[in-house]
């Protein structure tokens, strides 16, 4: 594990919390992610007990995982709130109580655990994608946050793109792509765009949605065959969209 913020995904339900797990572990191996789920008897419910083991173990990893990205600062991962924490995130109401209850009976929680206010599923995935890219604690969580709206900025992005022209400015490069694995542009191939596009430092979209944003990329629904518009502005954007091309076009090796 390289990076520096790790997640715990408090859940009604013990497997609906591995599920959620084994998704983001899949789109961002680097990070560190925990799921907390089911009441005291093994049945529906949360437990305070369960969920302050598990934040205490995070840290604990965190901690013995060393600097940020291998960097010998001398300082434990998790002890900043400008570096290393945990995102939190719970699936129902009683789930984030549980959490606000295990984040005031310790303050010293206050400055590496955050709790997210965002979709369960989405929430953890974008946070997870953003974690993978190194970013610090307030980062992460404001990804999580941001999942909220995804489908706001998706329904905005199709109306802009039924109502405007395409524009070829000099300073905007663009192709067309097709899809070609059988899956389409599903979880995985979608967090290895976004994890790209951070990469590349880009301003890109695809059919008109932010290409760094993972949860985009999925909503989009791009199935195998569908063309796809990628775009970029700025000084690097023709190699910005001829990477991102070849990935598509490469099919993520599922073809």
């Amino acid at each position: 594990m390289t990076a520096r913020v790790a997640l715990v995904l408090v859940s009604h339900s013990a497997d609906l919390a591995r599920g959620v797990v084994e998704l983001a572990e899949q789109m961002a191996p680097d990070v560190l992610i925990r799921g907390v789920g089911g009441g005291p008897d093994g049945g529906l419910g949360t437990s305070l007990d369960a969920v302050q083991k598990s934040l205490a173990e995070v840290l604990t990893l965190l901690a013995d995982g060393g600097s940020v990205n291998g960097a010998d600062d001398g300082a434990p991962v998790g002890a900043s709130p400008d570096g290393g924490g945990v995102v939190v995130l719970g699936d129902l109401g009683s789930s984030v109580l549980t959490v606000e209850s295990a984040l005031e009976l310790d303050e010293s929680l206050a400055e590496r655990v955050v709790l997210a206010r965002a979709p369960f599923v989405e929430g953890a995935v974008a946070a997870a994608v953003t974690a993978h890219g190194g970013a610090g604690l307030a980062a992460v969580l404001e990804s999580a946050n941001a999942s909220v709206r995804v489908f706001a900025v998706i329904e905005a992005a199709h109306a802009l793109d039924a109502n405007a022209a395409t524009s070829d400015e000099d300073s905007q490069t663009s192709r067309t792509v097709t899809v070609r694995n059988p899956l389409g542009l599903h979880a995985r191939p979608a967090a290895l765009v976004s994890r790209k596009v951070a990469e590349l430092g880009a301003v890109m979209t695809i059919d008109g949605v932010d290409a760094s944003s993972v949860l985009q990329l999925m909503a989009l629904g791009a199935t195998q065959g569908r063309e796809l518009r990628v775009e970029a502005t700025g000084e690097r954007a023709a190699e910005a969209v001829a990477t991102v091309v070849q990935m598509i076009d490469a099919g993520f090796g599922e073809v």
